[in-house]
Parts: C-alpha cells; structure tokens; sequence
C-alpha cells in the first residue's frame, strides 16, 4: 500500500478523530547505530546525483519512479529526510515537466519513505497549486508532517502553517484557532488570533500569522470597533515581537514572507492604540527592528521600511504617548521594564546620525518582557551585518566590540570575532573579520565563517573611508545612553582596570567578561580567572548588586576593594 492510500485510510476513517496525524505508515529510518559509519555528505551527495540525474528527464515517470524506489531501499545505511532535502534540492532540473511528474507518481504512489520524501523535495521546487490536496492528506501521517510542511511551505504557505500547527504537540491553546482556520469565518479567525496568548514560541508565532493570512487581517482594524481594532493591531506588535526574538539560531522574521507587509498595517493601525506602556513597548520593539534588526533583510520595495518607521515613531512622539506612570511599581519587573521605555525611547527616538553612513553601529537592548543578550549591531550599507552573513547567534555586546578597541583600525591587522552561534562557537561556530588600515581606508576581509553543508559562502572584502570609519567607531564607543545603571557600573569598573592593570595582576587574576546577571540585570557582574594550585583554570563571579549609589560610585568603590581585598575570596 502507498503511503496516499494510507494517508487516505486515515482521513476516511476518522477525519477528526483519533487517526489524526496517527502512525499509520512505515517508520522514519532509524539513526545509524554508533558502530555503523555515518554518511558522507559529498559522497551521498554524488550517489544521489547519479541515481536521480538521468531519471528527472526520463520519459515514463512511473518507470522512473519504481527505479527510485528500488535503489534508495539499497542505500546503506539510508538516508534520513534533513539529508534529502539539500541534497536533492540541490540537483539541476534540466526538464521541469518530466521532473514535475515524477515527483507527482513518487508522492501519490510511493511506498517507501525516502522515495516519498524525495518526491516532497522535488515539489517544493516544482509543485504547482494542484498539488496542495495531495499534500495536505499526506500531512495526516505524522512520520511525513515535517516534509509535507517544506513542500507546502514553497506552494502554500497558509496550508504549510496550519499542519505545521496541528503538529506543534497538541498545544490546546491553538485549538480554538485551529477550528476557526477549518470553518473559514474570517471573523471567528480574528477573535481567535487575539484570544491566543501573548509569549507563544517563535515559530509558533510566525505560523499563526501566516495560518490567519495575519497581513489580510489588518487593513480591516479601522472597520472594527475601536477596542476590538486596538486588540488586533497589539495583537500583531506581539507576534512580530517574538518572531524577532534572539532566543534560536535564525529569526523566525526572516521566515516570514509577509513581515514588510505585516509592519506596514501594524504601523498603520499604530494609533489605535491606548499609549499604556504595554503599547509603547511594542511600538518601540518594532522601530528597533525596522531600524537594526533582520526584518531589514526583507524585501520592503522602495520607501516601504521608512514609512512605516514614519508612522509608529509619529504615534510615539504624541503628546500622550511621551508621559509614563509616575508613580514607582512595587514589582522590580515592571520598575526595569519602564525604566527601559524611558531609556529606548531616548536611544531610538532621537534623529539617527548619518543614516547614508557606509558603516553604523547601534546597540541593541531588548524588551525585558523577552530579554535576551545586548548587541552591538554592525549595519554596512544600511543592511544588517551579522543576521546576512552569519545568523547563527546575535553581534557581540558592545563590551566585547566597542569597550575593548578591537574595531579600531590599525596598520597592524586585527581579527576580530563579531558573533558567536547561540550554542557556542565550538558547535556551530562563529563571525570572525580581519580589520586593517590600508591608506586612507579601512579594510575588513580574512573572514572567517561556518560553511552551510553542501555549499559556499562567499564573503566580500568591505572597505570604508578611514575618517568616516574612525568616526563612527569613535561615536560608538562613546555612546553609553543605552546603558542603564548596573551595566554603566560593569563598563566602568572595567575600563578603571584596564588603566590601572596591577589591580589584578597583584592577586595573579585576570579579567574575563563583565555585564549583568541575566536573572537580575539590576546586579553587576564581573568575572575573574585565575589558575588553581592543581593547575585547573577557575572563575570567580563577582556580583555588585545595586545600592541606591550611582554607577560612577559602585565603579569607584569596586576598584578601592582590589587594593585591600584578594578577589578570589569575593564570589562563587
């Protein structure tokens, strides 16, 4: 039996009952036993090209398709669908009708799962509308949910996005919303998508917004009644919000096709708002998006990205919009998360500096309700640097790029790493440059960076005019209004060590990394290293919680405790 005919079974016999998204199909092939070897990328690569070049322009696909089937079962060991997929992906289609209809009798005939899965990765590349039926049955079986969801993603992303939903582990949250999208009552979407929590997962986020056709949904708010189009319009700030968060290895925003078109309603819907500070957290998050962030990597068309940015900082700098609770919150949450609207809107509000500039450097400080580390963002053109050519983890913070000199230009070449992976460099690696004065320039080039599997990432030498170059790099390390108490007192603290270095080298220790404490940005944290008498390598966290002092005191008073105290005996 093909694995339609059992997708059929189930969608016949209980179309939503317990068959569901059931097992009712071979399994996916198991991982290689430990004892077994691995496949080699470039030889699997090469075996595949040879099995499946001269059948994508083979006359008889239903020939060809029982030959594919007979020679992957041979593969040993097999290969798993996230193996498939680049590599097939990545095989020329010399005839785009024969190589159709083969991956249409792979799909709805195959009996084995990687013959199916190839015919999956051949129709994300050149499926048509026709077959979005097909695939939406196969989605019934769960060992092919995540293949199906690839190709439809490439043919219909809202259809991607609801199996992509039913699959997310029965969450019950979502289930209103599911039966909603099923009746197609626009209305019943809308008042779904509101109800749905505000902190769902990124990618959880992105396929609400295209399951609801979150775009569509917007132009409507100015119809609605007012508390009901304000709902909407917030709504919207907050998935965008979190599909930009830093917490996984690539925005979910990056992934989401409709984003230009989704800021551009929720900038225009902006002023139905309640200017709370819920509001002007939201309003503030997506102008720093719009302004640094990876949705710039969008194709916004011309002048789309600056009028949005016109109308939400328009509606921020209202009146009403510039006055917040005067009174302070008893809940140390709400205190930072006010304290950071002031300070945003102060950072982000003000007229951007040279905004033609070949090189700009903001600092990025995310919503508290979703904190996340600080970077430095490097923007070259006025496209976001890191996110382009890495976008494995964020920039590194202004204490590793900025406060260390290390983007200062010098005849003498400097690597520098700009970014590390989320799951460190030793696994996923890291974004590293070599900066250089050449002249009256500065060069970047040397760099350094993973490769994606089965491809080539070419990176190109950037020169900038050194005076201009110097400049901005001068502007940036002297821009500290982004720094809220706790994290002045770390910069400081360290920058009166680096000028006074016997502090630390009297107590044979030396410096590691410096912030705040992620639990409590309201603490400073300085890490020390120091080699134990075994000779193991050991960290000192010392933590200087906040005093009511200023910044500038708390530095002072830390650097007048290494010249009596011996760090060691400070932290944990």
């Amino acid at each position: 039996m093909s694995l339609y005919a059992c997708a059929l079974h189930v969608r016949n016999a209980e179309p939503e009952g317990e068959w569901c998204l059931a097992d009712a199909a071979p399994p996916v092939p198991r991982p290689v036993p430990s004892n077994r070897p691995s496949r080699d990328f470039t030889r699997t690569r090469d075996e595949l090209a040879r099995l499946l070049g001269p059948l994508l322009v083979a006359p008889d696909a239903v020939e060809s398709a029982a030959e594919v089937h007979r020679r992957l079962a041979a593969m040993d060991p097999p290969v798993r669908h996230r193996t498939l997929r680049p590599l097939v992906a990545g095989l020329p289609v010399e005839n785009e009708e024969r190589g159709r209809a083969l991956a249409r009798v792979l799909v709805r005939t195959g009996t084995g799962y990687q013959a199916v899965c190839t015919g999956l990765v051949l129709l994300a590349g050149l499926g048509e509308p026709e077959d979005v039926p097909y695939l939406r049955t196969l989605g019934l079986l769960r060992t092919l949910v995540r293949p199906v969801v690839h190709a439809l993603d490439a043919i219909d992303r809202p259809a991607a996005a609801v199996l992509a939903l039913r699959d997310h582990n029965g969450a019950p949250e979502l289930r209103p919303l599911l039966a909603a999208l099923d009746s197609g009552d626009r209305a019943a979407i809308r008042e779904r998508v509101v109800a749905l929590p505000g902190d769902v997962s990124p990618e959880v986020a992105r396929r609400v917004a295209e399951a609801s056709r979150l775009a569509e949904l917007l132009p409507v708010v100015h119809e609605l009644p007012a508390p009901k189009g304000a709902a909407l319009v917030a709504q919207a700030g907050r998935l965008l919000f979190r599909m930009t968060t830093l917490h996984d290895y690539q925005p979910e925003i990056l992934s989401y096709p409709d984003g230009p078109r989704a800021y551009g309603e929720l900038a225009r819907g902006a002023g139905l708002l309640p200017p709370t500070p819920d509001h002007q957290a939201l309003l503030l998050s997506a102008v720093q998006e719009l302004r640094t962030g990876p949705a710039m990597l969008h194709d916004w068309g011309p002048g789309r990205r600056e009028a949005a940015l016109s109308e939400l900082t328009a509606v921020l700098n209202r009146p009403a919009w510039q006055t917040l609770p005067d009174r302070e919150s008893d809940d140390p949450g709400v205190r930072r998360r006010l304290a950071w609207i002031r300070r945003t809107r102060a950072y982000v509000l003000r007229s951007p500096h040279a905004p033609s500039a070949r090189l700009r450097i903001e600092i990025h400080d995310r919503d508290p309700a979703d904190r996340a580390t600080v970077e430095a963002r490097i923007l070259v053109d006025g496209r976001p640097l890191v996110p382009e050519y890495f976008g494995r983890g964020p920039a590194n913070a202004p204490e590793e790029l900025l406060d260390t000199g290390l983007l200062r230009a010098t005849d003498e070449p400097r690597e520098v790493q700009l970014a590390e992976a989320y799951c460190t460099e030793g696994c996923c690696g890291a974004l590293y440059v070599t900066v250089r004065r050449d002249g009256d320039q500065v060069v970047w080039g040397g760099w350094r960076c993973p490769v994606p599997p089965g491809g080539k990432r070419e990176m190109p030498e950037i020169r900038f005019e050194a005076a201009a170059y110097d400049a901005e790099i001068a502007r940036a390390e002297g821009d500290d209004s982004w720094a809220w108490p706790a994290r002045r007192a770390a910069r400081l603290t360290v920058a009166g060590l680096r000028g006074r270095p016997d502090l630390l080298t009297r107590w044979n220790v030396r410096l590691g990394w410096t912030g705040t404490a992620f639990s409590d940005p309201e603490v400073t944290v300085i890490s020390l290293l120091y080699d134990a008498e075994d000779g193991t390598a050991r960290q000192i966290l010392w933590r200087v919680p906040e005093d009511g002092t200023s910044p500038e005191d708390r530095a002072a008073a830390a650097l007048d405790r290494l010249t009596r105290e011996d760090p060691r005996t400070y932290g944990r």
